[in-house]
């Protein structure tokens, strides 16, 4: 089979419609993926308003013309989108040939009856987003395509499954399923060639079988290969084998599929909680939504496998892919670099969130939306489980398990090797005993429209609410359909239904980052409490505000945040990559940093009382260079493991104070601003265990840029990160001198998004000039063709550097 990129060549423009053919906006050539929300310029009137950060939704037309040879007559031509938001109708030639409503899952166009052969044909998506969101969707083709193009018998899509079985360590069973389908008018016999090799290259088992094809049928291959001495996947050691699958008539080749596994044993109970090959793993979880910052929704691969990359490094061994089905190049870089994911299917059911969301579709498409991601994933060994639903309103009700049982056992009959959970929050569960109750209160205020809203200006209470008994009735059902019960903030419940319910198996599915310290240490005595997912592991568009740190207090109510605010700000790290304070301390707690770790509160703000929301941390960053503040008291945060922390300012201490565990790993000082070093000296048992420090930014302001390669691959699935720093003579950030900086792109490459991490900016992503936030930003630069990019960047005052980029 043909099975090649179909990315290039687009033409997007709004759309035409039948009698709107005068737009006054001309179509405009793109390399998909593409994302046509993040072009647009923002807007305090966008219909989804803080939902999706003040961006505009739209429709649009995606066009492309491409040649059919006369040769696909006696071939099957089939068109593959990994993702399209939302509503996608797919026409060719002017025809309609297929629809998918859900923005999240793959799906196939078969274009053979449309098709002229030895001509140019045109092939049309439509795709339109509305307010159908509650955080940033992005519009468009935002994720691969592909043509594939085989022989008449041949693998269906999504024909290979690859499962290890009996697994010890002298060998392990592979059984691979092959579906073959032949789409010809007389059966055929052929051959199932099937290959296993290791990461080096070398051939560790193989098997040979005679199909029979009948025409117009598709059955399954289905073959146990032995590999001796197998190598485990696991997070630490992600080993990969890959499987060739071949359809052979004679020695002539009709179909070949090539496909990554890796072989690992998973098993699971309440007393020891979750085993991978035999070893108990706590998930230090990341929610994780599917924007990539600066580019949108673009899942272009490379920024994916970025962020993965970066995630672990920040001590995440699991992602929980919030509140959607995961692309294909995530599942890819969590294989290959080794992180767990939970697979998230839906965020609504049959109620509606938002006014145009999934829910108008989803009693009618479901089945073949979890049946899409359970295709996708199966053959990857990163994918654990599966979570069937986010805070679903129905789970407190008997209609609501129901479906909550449908669509695990719909999962199980496709799946049997992973386990099934459902995110659930107990207060979104009873919200309409919760109304009625604060109906009754006369006393009661405006608690908010929203969810988020709501647990905001109830954050005082909402653990109370989570722990009442019409919570614990309430779900009982709805857990009890799935192997694993997800608690969305209620891990006040973690020791108290052990007792109530004594099989259940729990994971802290979505959790405050401030409660981290807490949360952990019940992960961690609680065999039957698997892990944390914190929301939010990465920073994300849309939910405008949801971490906000403001000294308004009209600002402060709700969990949200008005114009020009853009991103929800609660993320360990930001969009463009950079590690926020609260990830160190959460490395900390984890126990896999020993060093300590300062974080200084912005002096501007001393002794005022923030107004934060649930979801915030503390308004500080990793600086010593506060100009323009000298002699003014300043608020430092120690975060450590030790039972002690020192500070010293210029090498004279500012005070010792306890830290460690009981005091959830955090130490405090008011200290008086002076530049110079600050130091922080962490003590266990009254000896120095670690220390760590910050330094003054001295001199001029300078630009300073890094690349993370200094060459990529020429294709459209690779990019360019362009760090830029705003730095003193020393190297030392600057956070307050930001200014505007300017990129320009020459060469074998565009800029593909430029921006910083300010949550509030009212700058675009796609200009080519953009104001640093903290002394950062962002350029993310994507290759057109083999060459040098030569990107010229420069900024007021600063020596202009300018960084060679070898596309290969």
């Amino acid at each position: 089979m043909i099975r090649e990129s179909f990315n290039q060549g687009w033409m997007v423009g709004p759309v035409a419609g039948f009698f709107n053919m005068n737009s006054n906006e001309q179509p405009k050539a793109v390399t998909l993926p593409h994302d046509a929300m993040i072009a647009k310029k923002r807007s305090a009137q966008a219909v989804s308003g803080s939902k999706k950060g003040y961006f505009s939704d739209g429709a649009y037309d995606y066009v492309k013309k491409f040649y059919v040879p006369e040769e696909y007559k006696d071939k099957r031509v089939t068109f593959e989108f990994e993702g399209v938001y939302m509503h996608a109708m797919v026409y060719i030639n002017g025809d309609f040939a297929g629809q998918h409503p859900f923005g999240y899952t793959n799906f196939y166009i078969k274009a053979d009856r449309f098709l002229k052969y030895g001509a140019e044909n045109e092939i049309k998506v439509v795709a339109k987003s509305h307010d159908d969101s509650r955080w940033y969707t992005g519009t468009g083709i935002y994720r691969n395509t592909k043509i594939m193009v085989a022989d008449l018998v041949h693998i269906a899509v999504d024909g290979v499954k690859i499962n290890a079985t009996d697994i010890e360590s002298k060998h392990a069973v592979v059984v691979v399923a092959t579906d073959v389908e032949n789409e010809g008018i007389n059966p055929r016999t052929v051959r199932i060639v099937t290959e296993i090799v290791d990461a080096d290259g070398n051939s560790v088992a193989s098997d040979t079988a005679p199909f029979t094809a009948f025409a117009g049928e598709k059955a399954t291959s289905r073959q146990r290969l032995y590999i001796r001495e197998p190598k485990l996947w696991n997070v630490e050691t992600p080993y990969l084998y890959t499987c060739i699958s071949k359809v052979m008539d004679g020695e002539h080749v009709l179909d070949e599929e090539t496909h990554t596994f890796g072989i690992r044993t998973l098993s699971l109970d309440a007393e020891d909680g979750l085993r991978i090959n035999g070893e108990v793993v706590k998930l230090r979880g990341a929610c994780i939504h599917h924007d990539n910052g600066v580019i949108g929704a673009s899942t272009i691969e490379r920024a994916d496998e970025r962020r993965i990359e970066i995630l672990k490094q920040a001590g995440f061994n699991a992602i929980r892919s919030a509140h959607h089905p995961a692309s294909k190049a995530l599942l890819k870089a969590c294989d290959r670099i080794g992180m767990l994911v939970m697979d998230e299917s839906f965020d609504i059911w049959t109620h509606h969130k938002s006014d145009y969301d999934y829910a108008l579709h989803f009693p009618t498409w479901w089945e073949q939306d979890i049946q899409a991601m359970v295709d996708k994933d199966y053959n990857h060994p990163s994918v654990i489980l599966y979570s069937i639903g986010n805070e679903i309103p129905e789970t407190g009700s008997a209609n609501g398990t129901a479906w909550g049982r449908k669509i695990a056992e719909k999962i199980r009959s496709l799946d049997s090797t992973r386990y099934v959970m459902n995110s659930i929050n107990g207060m979104v569960a009873v919200m309409n005993h919760l109304q009625e109750m604060f109906q009754g209160n006369n006393n009661s205020s405006d608690t908010g429209t929203d969810v988020n809203s709501f647990m905001a200006n109830l954050s005082s209470f909402t653990k109370g609410i989570m722990g009442m008994d019409v919570v614990t009735h309430s779900t009982a059902e709805s857990f009890a359909a799935v192997d694993i019960a997800g608690y969305n903030y209620a891990d006040n419940r973690y020791q108290t239904d052990k007792e109530l319910f004594p099989n259940r198996v729990i994971c802290g599915s979505e959790t405050f980052p401030r409660d981290i310290a807490n949360n952990w240490k019940l992960v961690k005595e609680n065999g039957h409490v698997i892990g944390d997912f914190t929301w939010t592991g990465w920073d994300y568009l849309g939910e405008a505000g949801l971490g906000k740190t403001v000294y308004d207090e009209t600002a402060a109510q709700g969990a949200t945040a008005s114009y020009p605010w853009k991103t929800a700000y609660c993320g360990d790290i930001d969009i463009t990559g950079y590690r926020r304070p609260v990830s160190y301390y959460r490395e900390i707690v984890y126990g896999l940093r020993k060093q300590p770790f300062i974080a200084v509160q912005r002096p501007e703000h001393y002794g005022k009382k923030p107004g934060m929301t649930p979801w915030s941390w503390s308004d500080s960053i990793a600086s010593w260079s506060w100009d323009r503040y000298e002699g003014k008291p300043v608020k430092v945060e120690v975060y450590s493991e030790a039972d002690e922390v020192e500070l010293l300012i210029n090498g004279k201490t500012a005070g010792r104070a306890a830290a460690g565990e009981a005091h959830e790993f955090k130490a405090e000082f008011d200290i008086v601003y002076a530049p110079g070093e600050l130091v922080a000296i962490a003590y266990t048992n009254g000896k120095e265990s670690g220390r760590t420090s910050l330094l003054t930014a001295v001199g001029g302001v300078n630009l300073q840029v890094a690349i993370d390669r200094p060459q990529i691959v020429s294709d459209d699935n690779d990019l360019s990160f362009v760090t830029i720093s705003l730095v003193g003579d020393n190297g030392v950030v600057r956070p307050l001198d930001d200014r505007k900086v300017s990129v320009h792109v020459e060469g074998a490459g565009i800029l593909q998004g430029f921006g910083s991490a300010n949550p509030k900016s009212e700058e675009d992503f796609f200009e080519t000039e953009h104001t640093t936030f903290d002394g950062r930003a962002l350029a993310i630069i994507r290759p057109t063709n083999s060459g040098i990019i030569n990107v010229l960047i420069e900024a007021e005052g600063c020596t202009a550097q300018n960084v060679k980029i070898e596309a290969l």
